[in-house]
């Protein structure tokens, strides 16, 4: 069977585990989740996180900082959509994976 590993850097490991890291909040899990529909302003995603808004807007720095969202400013509203479209794999898996073993969890309590 070949080998799935590539060879990797320190410094890859480190950027891998800052892309883990900004995703390991769920209040940022909340706003990829609210902009898979589309860019949305601060203020719809306030609204759909029920979040607070300087808390929203610090976790929307993090998730632009890191290159995952992207910004686009309209007069004084700023509007946010998602960049690295890879989130939506990365989501798909882990959801897909969760459901899964949710739904065996349930089959082994039920039966």
């Amino acid at each position: 069977m070949p080998s799935r590993r590539k060879e990797m850097s320190d410094e890859g490991f480190r950027l891998i585990s800052e892309r883990f890291k900004c995703l390991s909040e769920p209040m940022r899990l909340r706003l990829i989740y609210a902009l898979m529909d589309g860019e949305k302003s601060v203020g719809e995603l306030v609204e759909e996180t029920n979040g607070l808004q300087a808390n929203v807007s610090k976790h929307l720095g993090i998730l632009l900082d890191a290159g995952i969202l992207l910004r686009r400013k309209e007069g004084l509203r700023a509007y946010y959509r998602i960049a690295d479209e890879t989130v939506y794999e990365l989501c798909d898996l882990v959801c897909g994976s969760l459901e899964e073993r949710l739904s065996l969890e349930l089959q082994s309590l039920s039966g």
